[in-house]
């Protein structure tokens, strides 16, 4: 059975291996209401956008254990 507890649950799926949690995102996106079809063209361009951004040094990234210690503060609300 599925811990229904946030930040439990965020770091179970946290731990998953990198393809798995991609293909979660994948499912979890399509199934939010008002997914159109177009929305795959549309994360690709943006993706396309923001690593060209990061190529010419406009934006600075953030280490994803950075990014992963916010989501889990986040999640302890």
């Amino acid at each position: 059975m599925v811990d229904r507890n946030p930040a439990v649950l965020a770091d179970q799926l946290l731990a998953l291996p990198s393809a798995d949690r991609a293909r979660l995102a994948e499912l979890l996106l399509a199934s939010l209401e008002g997914t159109e079809a177009t929305a795959p063209a549309a994360w690709e361009a943006e993706l396309e956008r923001r690593g060209a951004a990061l190529e010419r040094g406009e934006v600075a990234g953030i280490p994803a254990a950075e990014v992963f210690a916010e989501v889990e503060r986040r999640l302890a609300r």
